[in-house]
């Protein structure tokens, strides 16, 4: 058992009594009470715990916690700003993106992820980094639309 500090959503976190080899999923989930993260798969194949850890997209359910120590982390629940959503979840609002919506906060953990990366992506950046979040509701012409219009609304939103 050992003692972590983490930064979560922009606040300083001490984890307590771990097993360092505790995936980061479950302290998510179980310790933090922070549930928008989903369990999907638990060997990063399928994306629906996507989280940030230092701005890269990572799969949680794979992650330790003892490799996270130190680490600032962003989930789901962190991705709005300041009470407003961000362009991603305003556009996935708009466009009525989800189905069943299990997948969504990974898939727009990893878009917000490809948003910091290319700013105004093309359909390859997007085949590329959105290639590791599946939906079974085949939702990904929709999520596609999402991603374009959330650059959209960010491009606006540097303008105004």
């Amino acid at each position: 058992m050992a003692d972590y500090s983490i930064t979560l959503n922009g606040e300083l976190r001490q984890l307590k009594d771990l097993e360092p080899d505790t995936p980061l999923l479950w302290v998510l989930r179980d310790h933090l009470n922070l549930v928008g993260t989903k369990f999907g798969c638990g060997i990063a194949q399928c994306g629906a715990c996507t989280v940030h850890i230092n701005g890269r997209p990572v799969r949680s359910c794979t992650i330790p916690v003892s490799a996270a120590g130190g680490a600032t982390i962003k989930t789901i629940e962190g991705l709005a700003d300041d009470g407003k959503l961000h362009p991603l979840q305003q556009a996935w609002i708009d466009l009525d993106v989800p189905q069943c919506g299990y997948c969504q906060a990974g898939q727009i953990m990893s878009a917000a992820a490809l948003l910091d990366d290319k700013p105004d992506p093309t359909d390859a950046d997007f085949d590329t980094a959105m290639a590791g979040n599946l939906c079974r509701c085949q939702t990904y012409g929709r999520i596609r639309a999402a991603i374009h219009k959330a650059a959209d609304l960010r491009r606006e939103g540097e303008k105004s």
